[in-house]
């Protein structure tokens, strides 16, 4: 089996230099939930699997993720268990309602992003991204297309579940990494809820490789493209 970063690398090869290159990576349990009723959701996935997640990290332009996970969680959303650069660390927040003192948008040397519907107060070296939010949604499209023109042309979407979902949805994902941890919850909240549709025919297909990793976690690398 090929070490983590080969397939990470495999992942970003075919990107082209001329249009946004979208992967979303999700971890969920063997019967798809990512968190309890609760909402607690440490070490659902193994230590491979956040290696794997650290390892996108370090190919990517930049990480996004929503201000939920900013507030529920307070992530890093940087490499630190494998080698590589940090990415640039964009948080989605239509609204503002990002808390002063998350550690995302620490002052070391990262470049950091908000994105929101109108100026905001931000910490000194964030930059704001105003996206027009009609009906208090950003097109995730826009969003992409405003990341593009800053040179930010390979992302990560991490989370929550809720914003990957609003990109597949969307059309934006290219590449969909969900990581199948040997964990049963039986209850608890789900990982992807994309639009309802009537029909099984109408389901999404991607062409998929299955990778097992080295501490039972699976890996599902869906190509939405394809």
């Amino acid at each position: 089996m090929p070490p983590i970063e080969t397939c990470v690398l495999d992942v970003i090869a075919n990107a082209a230099p001329d249009r946004p290159f979208v992967v979303a990576q999700l971890g969920q349990s063997l019967d798809g939930r990512i968190a309890t009723l609760s909402g607690h959701s440490r070490w659902i996935s193994g230590e491979a699997a956040l290696d794997h997640l650290h390892a996108l990290r370090a190919v990517v332009d930049a990480v996004v993720v929503g201000v939920g996970t900013v507030v529920a969680d307070d992530p890093q959303l940087t490499v630190r268990r494998v080698a590589g650069r940090h990415p640039a660390r964009v948080v989605i927040d239509p609204r503002g309602r990002m808390p002063g003192g998350m550690r995302c948008f620490g002052a070391d040397g990262t470049a950091c992003y908000h994105v929101t519907a109108q100026q905001q107060s931000v910490p000194e070296g964030v930059v704001n991204i105003v996206v027009p939010a009609p009906g208090g949604e950003m097109a995730p499209a826009d969003i992409v297309a405003a990341l593009f023109a800053l040179g930010l042309r390979r992302l990560l979407i991490e989370g929550g579940a809720n914003t990957i979902s609003r990109f597949i949805d969307a059309g934006e994902v290219d590449r969909l990494h969900v990581l199948l941890a040997p964990v049963i919850l039986g209850s608890g909240r789900p990982g992807l809820e994309l639009a309802p549709i009537e029909t099984v025919d109408q389901a999404l297909r991607p062409a998929t490789q299955v990778r097992l990793l080295a501490d039972g976690n699976v890996l599902f690398d869906c190509d939405l493209r394809a």
